[in-house]
């Protein structure tokens, strides 16, 4: 019988997103940042700057030639980009698609409330998908379904936009309705 022997668990160590001071491969860089003249430096002489200020010599344009180097603090970098990133993901909405349903006989008071949580929903900035549901025999009714849509089309037109005319998919008659740029 053969016995399994079991592979260590390597951790990879995490690969940064620039690579720093002794990662750095190029002969020559060009070195910028706070309290330095830009120029261009040898390797060493660059490490030698960094290491007086108490900095990491970060390369910030590796395709360059030479490649353009930074010196700064790597780790202060790293958090006040990923401080950007977050506050740039919390002010971006995602629009969301709501949904409003009808059948062919909808009352005037339903569709009146129907559109004022359109109104809204578009105002919020997301897109609204009505349908008008066919039950039974109400599927002879289309051409009603097709006139409530467009009705509550003619009611939104302040707000949003029809993407296209009202379309048969199944039993249901769908219309889709996008926020107008304000």
């Amino acid at each position: 019988m053969q016995r399994r022997t079991r592979q260590p668990f390597l951790r990879n160590k995490p690969q940064n997103e620039h690579r720093t001071n002794r990662e750095i491969t190029a002969r020559e860089v060009r070195v910028v940042g706070e309290n330095v003249e830009s120029a261009v430096y040898s390797l060493e002489e660059a490490l030698k700057m960094a290491e007086q200020l108490e900095v990491d010599l970060v390369e910030i344009s590796p395709t360059a030639t030479p490649p353009v180097c930074r010196l700064i603090d790597y780790k202060k970098f790293l958090y006040e980009k990923k401080k950007k990133e977050k506050e740039q993901k919390a002010k971006s909405k995602q629009s969301e698609v709501k949904e409003i349903r009808f059948t062919p006989n909808t009352d005037d008071h339903d569709f009146d409330f129907k559109a004022k949580h359109a109104y809204n929903f578009l105002q919020d900035g997301n897109k609204v998908k009505c349908y008008v549901q066919f039950k039974g025999r109400a599927i002879m009714f289309k051409d009603r379904g097709e006139l409530l849509l467009l009705k509550f089309a003619e009611r939104l037109a302040e707000v949003g936009s029809l993407e296209s005319m009202p379309k048969m998919e199944g039993r249901r008659m769908i219309a889709i309705f996008t926020p107008k740029k304000k």
